[in-house]
């Protein structure tokens, strides 16, 4: 049986916090997918599939990592996709916390599915996408934080 797990996310922008989850979950899974999700509680810079082309460029290396936007529940998604697991990336104890609720409630759509989570690098541990989207759009060089696809896109969005 192959292993498949659902690396699932905003993404907005994606960045090497993001990309080392997706590498290392790479090495562990038969395959990923990379589940955009349109999050309702933030107003993204990038539509969804400004984000979907942005992660198929900075995976497009990793042959066993494909990109897919959705909505809906991430349980019905992994089901349909038949997944076993999501892949989650933890920075902090602020993130333990968070993503503790998001696994208790996906454990009770579908027992069947795990969550595997992964610390991220300690270089990417500060990391997010809202910092690095602050950043940017006052100028700053964010070439360390972003792939460079992406240090470009964010150029053009705050021209």
């Amino acid at each position: 049986m192959t292993s498949l797990a659902i690396c699932p996310g905003s993404f907005d922008p994606v960045t090497y916090g993001h990309l080392d989850i997706i590498q290392r979950g790479a090495k562990i899974f038969d395959e990923v997918i990379v589940a955009v999700f349109n999050n309702q509680s933030k107003s993204p810079l990038f539509s969804v599939e400004e984000r979907v082309y942005l992660l198929e460029q900075a995976t497009e290396h990793i042959h066993n990592v494909r990109v897919d936007a959705c909505n809906g529940l991430l349980m019905d998604y992994a089901s349909n996709q038949g997944a076993q697991v999501v892949l989650r990336g933890l920075r902090a104890v602020t993130d333990f916390e968070y993503e503790m609720q998001i696994t208790s409630m996906n454990r009770k759509l579908n027992e069947e599915i795990e969550t595997f989570f992964m610390m991220t690098n300690n270089q990417y541990s500060f990391l997010s996408s809202s910092m690095v989207k602050e950043v940017a759009k006052y100028h700053a060089n964010v070439s360390d934080l972003v792939p460079p696809i992406v240090e470009e896109a964010l150029k053009k969005k705050y021209k």
